[in-house]
């Protein structure tokens, strides 16, 4: 496993949009995962939007070819460091991203996700 996939990529992927369809399909043979993190967005959206049954089908044809890696302790002891970093730093985000990150980090996997301008600001983080 290579990479972990951001929640704005799996939406679209989810969405049909074929940017993300075929770009995540050129990545699967390098081995998929997303966080627990992701995975609970995710749900959000599909229960709180339209066509949730359809939605909830397409997310768990999606989940058969993805990892979901669980959060441990040594992953909230990484969120800790980095954001307790961020905040020092006056650059604080979103904690779910954080929890991204740090699942991330933990496995040695390049973050897949568009949301550049807030994981450059984590230290040691392959983004892609």
């Amino acid at each position: 496993m290579n990479y972990l996939i951001d929640s704005d990529w799996v939406a679209d992927y989810l969405k049909g949009r074929t940017e993300a369809l075929d770009f995540l399909r050129s990545l699967g043979a390098e081995g998929l995962a997303i966080s627990l993190v992701t995975y609970g967005e995710i749900y959000e959206g599909i229960y709180y939007g339209p066509n949730a049954e359809s939605h909830e089908a397409g997310f768990r044809k999606f989940l058969q070819w993805v990892d979901v890696l669980p959060l441990n302790r040594r992953i909230m002891q990484r969120f800790a460091r980095i954001r307790g970093q961020l905040r020092k730093q006056g650059q604080l985000i979103g904690d779910p991203d954080i929890l991204i990150a740090a699942t991330a980090l933990h496995n040695d996997l390049t973050l897949v996700s568009r949301n550049l301008k807030h994981f450059q600001r984590i230290a040691n983080l392959k983004l892609h």
